[in-house]
């Protein structure tokens, strides 16, 4: 029999009838860090979502002059490091690895408050949060460091074409397998720090899931595991496999066990759930591979997988080359093996953002 004490049963009550409520409004995606031996770190995430969110890959050097586009009171740097990213609208990085082998990924999360842009700190908006931490840090030590300090406010607005704001949360991952997730609950910077940290989804909040897993983790993931789409389900069974893979010392079939794992808590696409418009099918997959720089790239809708290899990209400040890897319409096009000569010269999109005032 499993056995609770008071404090963890009332945790557990509340985060079940948070994830109750919400599930009716949550986008779906999921988060994951396979800690192998021989340093071998690997990150995948799923992308769910009801629409085409326009993905396509994008390469940025070094050099770049970047704005937090929030008027004229924005965040303003140059990156510092190159990286290959998954853009969103093709106005907002959704996913991405820097050349140091950082990883960022942005999920939703509806509890999401930012605190008011007042205009006492420079405003980031929230299209460019994963992009400033890739072209500023090498390791999730580094951008945590930074981050505590609260250097700018997050500048959230409306997805496109919704009347809903963008409300996201942040994964971090490195090469050595630390990891971070960062969050803004009731306007206050939350941020979890620590290897331990390998899985994130969506709602509830990131304390509230932890709760959740300490009860399936009691029950034993070969004894049962929850089968839905929800969050905290996902979460479960995420948390439970990447454990429960072998620890391959060969880094293609260790790979290969992490694609299977982000597969499983995949939505199958096309899905619907009756009065629940919002419970989305996987349109892609990312997977990374931090020790030998590759970064994964999987769509629904396609036969294959490919990659970049972030060794074989110029990202130097001289090249000044940003290049465009076109995925078509929901992803449509089918690319196969090495992808990283098949990006071609491309002016950047713009972060979306507010104008200046």
């Amino acid at each position: 029999m499993v056995r609770f004490n008071r404090s963890f049963a009332l945790r557990l009550a509340t985060a079940l009838t948070l994830a109750t409520t919400l599930y009716a409004t949550a986008q779906a995606c999921t988060r994951l860090v396979y800690l192998g031996p021989n340093d071998n770190v690997i990150t995948a995430r799923s992308m769910d979502w009801k629409n085409d969110i326009a993905t396509h890959l994008w390469i940025f050097p070094r050099g770049m002059e970047r704005s937090g586009e929030a008027g004229n009171r924005s965040l303003h740097w140059t990156s510092r490091y190159g990286s290959v990213i998954a853009s969103g609208y093709d106005i907002s990085t959704t996913d991405g690895v820097n050349e140091a082998g950082l990883m960022a990924n942005v999920l939703w999360l509806v509890e999401s408050q930012y605190p008011e842009f007042t205009g006492k700190k420079p405003g980031l908006t929230i299209a460019a949060w994963a992009q400033y931490v890739l072209d500023n840090f090498a390791t999730v030590e580094e951008a945590v460091s930074a981050l505590r300090e609260e250097p700018f406010t997050i500048v959230t607005d409306k997805v496109p074409g919704e009347e809903r704001l963008a409300t996201l949360h942040l994964s971090l991952s490195d090469s050595s397998g630390d990891s971070a997730i960062v969050e803004y609950i009731e306007g206050k910077q939350v941020i979890h720090h620590g290897r331990q940290y390998q899985v994130m989804t969506n709602s509830p909040t990131f304390d509230e899931q932890l709760a959740l897993n300490e009860y399936w983790k009691q029950i034993g993931g070969t004894v049962m595991l929850p089968g839905t789409n929800r969050a905290s389900d996902r979460f479960a069974r995420a948390a439970f496999y990447v454990d429960a893979i072998p620890r391959e010392r060969d880094p293609d079939r260790a790979l290969a066990s992490v694609f299977s794992v982000i597969r499983n808590v995949s939505v199958p696409y096309g899905i619907s759930t009756p009065n629940q418009p919002n419970i989305s099918s996987t349109r892609w997959r990312t997977v990374v591979d931090h020790k030998r720089r590759l970064y994964f790239f999987e769509s629904a809708l396609t036969p294959n997988t490919f990659w970049v290899d972030l060794k074989k990209v110029d990202f130097s400040e001289d090249s000044g080359r940003v290049k465009k890897l076109d995925l078509g319409t929901n992803q449509n096009h089918t690319y196969s093996g090495d992808a990283t000569d098949r990006f071609v010269d491309t002016p950047p999109f713009r972060f979306l953002g507010l104008p200046e005032s």
